[in-house]
């Protein structure tokens, strides 16, 4: 679907026009939306729109990193926005000229129709012109990153303080799958904030400098999420170690009990097979009390094992 937002002189916005009314006289700048467009209607990048092979072979070959590239008369944008339920990246493509903005995305996506509503109804959008329409883009796609990386924060709080008193092998599972969450958000947020950098530091866009500071709104906030998201990878990893270290103390609590119960019984079962030995020539096998005396010693053996255990600590509580 191909939709189109025109500002006409003594007009306003006028929508839906078709694509050989955009280059009228009346024709201040306009917006061309190519939403999920079919075959025939992705053809339109290069007739009439001209756009260089490059940029047009970019918004086929999904998946693009964050990039801008520049061109003959107009800017190239690839942008990502996530799924907020898997977190896969989406693409969206922005070519800019100077009255001119083309957006190309093969999926919908909400952030281009807040803006699209929001455009049409800015009595100051009429001024700005379409940097304005590309700053309104990229502000709506960072602005729904923050929600993610908060839902991940309570995640991680939860994961904490574990009130569902949930097993150390089910949290080391969530915390997996969260350091999994944050690699690929970060995956797209580290090469958003560096594109930001090259818009703020860029002299081939026009009326860059009047829009300077919306852009710079947006690589801040993108600072931000980066600095969100390294804090929560060093608390993913220190979970991660913590549970580690407590599942290795548990496993050596477990060894403890097995090496002491497994000693104690060494001797015992010692006397045991010496005694279970068939022979004929075993004087201690005619004694009237060598039966009670091989058990109190072997009482005696394991007492005094058992009392050596607990003078050296291996009884002792780990501490919390």
């Amino acid at each position: 679907m191909i939709r189109t937002l025109a500002l006409i002189k003594a007009k306003g916005f006028v929508k839906d026009l078709p694509l050989s009314s955009l280059s009228g006289p009346d024709v201040l700048w306009y917006w061309v939306d190519f939403n999920q467009p079919d075959e025939n209607e992705a053809r339109l990048l290069a007739d009439p729109f001209h756009f260089h092979p490059l940029a047009i072979e970019d918004c086929y070959h999904f998946l693009q990193r964050p990039k801008m590239d520049y061109y003959d008369g107009y800017q190239f944008f690839v942008l990502h926005a996530l799924n907020p339920l898997t977190l896969h990246a989406e693409e969206i493509d922005l070519f800019l000229g100077p009255n001119y903005v083309v957006s190309f995305h093969l999926m919908p996506l909400r952030e281009v129709e807040e803006v699209w509503s929001r455009i049409m109804q800015d009595k100051k959008a009429k001024e700005r012109g379409p940097l304005f329409v590309v700053y309104q883009i990229m502000d709506k796609l960072v602005d729904n990153y923050f929600p993610m990386i908060y839902q991940i924060e309570d995640h991680l709080d939860a994961i904490e303080d574990n009130t569902n008193r949930q097993s150390v092998s089910a949290l080391m599972d969530q915390v997996f799958d969260i350091r999994s969450d944050l690699l690929k958000i970060r995956r797209t947020v580290v090469p958003m904030r560096d594109l930001l950098y090259r818009i703020l530091n860029s002299s081939h866009i026009q009326d860059h400098k009047l829009h300077h500071a919306y852009f710079t709104d947006i690589h801040d906030h993108l600072l931000k999420l980066t600095e969100m998201i390294e804090s929560n990878r060093e608390m993913t990893a220190d979970l991660r170690d913590s549970y580690l270290s407590i599942n290795s103390n548990r496993m050596n609590q477990v060894m403890m009990t097995l090496t002491m119960i497994t000693t104690i019984f060494m001797p015992l079962t010692l006397i045991a097979g010496i005694y279970g030995m068939n022979f004929e020539n075993m004087p201690e096998l005619t004694t009237r009390y060598g039966y009670y005396v091989v058990l109190g010693v072997m009482l005696t053996a394991g007492s005094l094992m058992y009392l050596w255990f607990r003078r050296k600590g291996w009884f002792d509580e780990p501490r919390k």
